[in-house]
């Protein structure tokens, strides 16, 4: 990610708008990692028995979590594979594309001068509308 600094608030808007412009350009996309495993039989007759032997594969996992549980799904190679595959890799580029947008904003925020909006109350103070409770009696 680009170092920010020094950056003047018309620059960083232009870039803001141009992250955002490509985020509309993402396509189809699906959250996960794939990963390619080799997995043993249990056969003890099965080469994969042997010593030394990576198992029986390569088949593709592609897993993430879901409601705090992990899921995984299947792959075999072939056309679904290849799919997922450019599914997984437009995720991890809309999540740069993400983080590169809040980046540039938290900037932006920081770049903006202050406006002759109301400040903001003292941390433990309250707010409100009202000089009075309307509990207790008005001041005489």
């Amino acid at each position: 990610m680009a170092d920010l600094s020094g950056r003047d608030l018309a620059w960083l808007e232009r870039r803001r708008a141009e992250l955002l412009a490509l985020m509309s350009q993402v396509g189809d996309f699906r959250r996960g990692a794939l990963n390619a495993v080799w997995r043993k039989c249990g056969k003890p007759n099965c080469a994969c028995a042997q010593p030394g032997h990576r198992g029986h594969g390569p088949q593709y996992n592609l897993t993430r979590r879901i409601g705090g549980k992990t899921v995984t799904v299947h792959f075999k190679p072939g056309p679904e594979l290849e799919k997922a595959r450019r599914e997984v890799a437009e995720h991890q580029r809309f999540a740069a594309l993400v983080e590169e947008v809040s980046a540039v904003s938290e900037a932006i925020c920081a770049a903006r001068p202050v406006t002759g909006t109301a400040p903001l109350p003292a941390e433990g103070q309250r707010g409100g509308s009202r000089r009075t409770s309307r509990r207790s009696p008005p001041p005489r």
